[in-house]
């Protein structure tokens, strides 16, 4: 066995096997490797019950010091483990050990990698933040938000937006908006049938034209905490819809209160920090609330991401989605908007719901996208 091998093993083994494996090759490596066991050790040494952050006389690992602070501990991560390995790690901390301390110190923030994951860690516990801490959670959140949008916005978009009008020339002269047909049969009088050509001497470009009239889109987030994927990408969405410009944006979140961000909805980073994650549930409500915004009911939809867990009584969700979609404006329950679309949502009164007339079912943003588009085509 090399010298490699066995120093991970060592590593696999953890400190209580010091007695039988030992770190072996060069000085450096040694020091590197005794390093890097301090490092797992900070992290899982507390999965066997003991702290190995707190006061232990005497610990020494490699050329560290004996006590890690948190801010130490993400730098000699990232500058040790390759980075697949320390994103698991900060995850591990995060996620399993609640190493919330992480979140405490505007430097450590900034050294983590800005994720979904650090992000919902973030909405979890914004509540413990204060001064630049906070700021800082706030711009991770604004570029975690950002980075969904740059990835989403081109497939929502496309799906949505208009076709192309062929019965007038735009001003526009772009390879995308050539009209081929109209451009040959208006210089056919221009054919030179002895080279057998076609000479062009007017190109023809037709317009864009939005296809839709406007819509009234009501976005209706249930903030449990369960829902916190979901949460995150239906403040993105939001933006998205907000921008195109025959969509008119109304969002609301909602637990047992409804609390109305319209103004907002183009900042998706501050609806998050909005939110307030766990606590009952009264989509009712929330769905009385979203019946008084329909002013046209033939140009709205109106879309709750919720898991259908109602926590008042289920009469009042029932009668009001039957007043909505009596109204002739468009229903649907997204029980998860999120990448996997994998929902966990009560499913007897989704099927309720469904057999009103609403739609009910999970969808990626993506799908989303595509159902809004045939919807305003609709």
């Amino acid at each position: 066995m090399n010298d490699y091998t066995l120093n991970r093993w060592r590593l696999i083994l953890g400190k209580q096997s010091d007695q039988s494996i030992g770190f072996d090759g060069s000085r450096q490596e040694i020091e590197t490797f005794s390093d890097m066991e301090e490092l797992l050790d900070y992290l899982y040494g507390q999965g066997a019950g003991e702290d190995v952050r707190g006061e232990t006389a005497g610990r020494q690992g490699g050329t560290g010091a004996s006590q890690l602070h948190a801010a130490e501990w993400i730098t000699k991560v990232r500058e040790l483990f390759p980075r697949q390995t320390a994103e698991v790690l900060e995850k591990h901390a995060l996620e399993e050990f609640g190493m919330t301390e992480l979140l405490a110190d505007k430097q450590v923030l900034e050294q983590i990698t800005p994720d979904m994951n650090l992000l919902k860690t973030i909405l979890q516990l914004k509540h413990l933040m204060k001064g630049e801490v906070l700021e800082t959670a706030k711009r991770i959140a604004a570029k975690v938000a950002d980075e969904l949008r740059q990835k989403l916005e081109n497939s929502v978009k496309r799906s949505i937006m208009g076709r192309i009008d062929r019965s007038q020339s735009s001003p526009v002269h772009s390879a995308r908006n050539l009209d081929i047909q109209k451009t040959i049969r208006r210089n056919l009088k221009h054919y030179d049938a002895e080279n057998q050509r076609l000479i062009l001497q007017d190109v023809w470009f037709s317009s864009r034209v939005k296809r839709y009239s406007t819509w009234r889109v009501i976005l209706a987030i249930d903030e449990s905490g369960s829902m916190m994927g979901s949460v995150i990408y239906s403040a993105v969405m939001a933006q998205i819809l907000s921008q195109l410009p025959f969509a008119d944006v109304k969002l609301v979140i909602f637990d047992t209160t409804v609390v109305d961000l319209s103004d907002q909805a183009e900042d998706p980073a501050e609806v998050l920090m909005s939110v307030q994650l766990g606590g009952g549930t009264d989509i009712g409500k929330a769905m009385r609330y979203c019946e008084q915004l329909i002013e046209t009911p033939a140009k709205t939809a109106v879309i709750c991401v919720t898991d259908l867990y109602e926590g008042a009584p289920e009469r009042n969700l029932l009668q009001t989605s039957k007043s909505i979609l009596e109204s002739g404006a468009k229903l649907n329950y997204l029980t998860a908007l999120d990448e996997t679309a994998n929902p966990a949502f009560d499913r007897h009164l989704g099927q309720k719901l469904a057999d009103m007339g609403a739609f009910v079912g999970a969808m990626t943003p993506e799908q989303l996208g595509d159902y809004i588009g045939r919807m305003f085509a609709g």
